[in-house]
């Protein structure tokens, strides 16, 4: 079973991230630039939220605001759940099934960020495990 650390030194992308104080476009414009449906929020090196798609279609777009003058800070989720690089690919696929969120960032000990983890991340880490499995046994019963 891999951990984090393991999945996490894999993933050669360097960390999105935006200000409380950024407007909401700019944090579009990262997700954009870089492909991705949620970046951290961090005040210096803490982690102060996370903003996702999901929290521009709820918090902004429906209920009238604009993206250009709200800052990340009125609408992002400041009650971030996180994990360790100790927390293996199946405790976070159970954490973000059962609060049905698709990002999770990864802190150490001292709380300092060491990345993100997203439910595509976990999957295919999953697949790939699962034919390693297949793998080894066909490989067994072929003997």
């Amino acid at each position: 079973m891999k951990t984090l650390r393991q999945l996490l030194a894999g993933k050669n992308q360097p960390l999105a991230v935006v200000s409380p104080r950024d407007t909401v476009f700019h944090a579009l414009q990262v997700m954009a630039d870089k492909k991705i449906g949620a970046v951290l929020v961090v005040d210096g090196e803490r982690l102060v939220g996370i903003f996702s798609e999901r929290d521009y279609a709820r918090k902004v777009i429906l209920v009238g605001k604009t993206s250009k003058e709200t800052p990340v800070a009125e609408i992002m989720t400041d009650k971030v759940m996180y994990v360790t690089p100790n927390n293996t690919v199946q405790e976070c696929m159970a954490l973000m099934t059962e609060g049905h969120f698709r990002h999770l960032p990864v802190l150490d000990e001292e709380q300092k960020i060491l990345g993100v983890v997203s439910i595509g991340d976990l999957v295919k880490e999953t697949i790939c495990e699962q034919q390693f499995i297949i793998d080894q046994l066909q490989h067994y019963i072929a003997g």
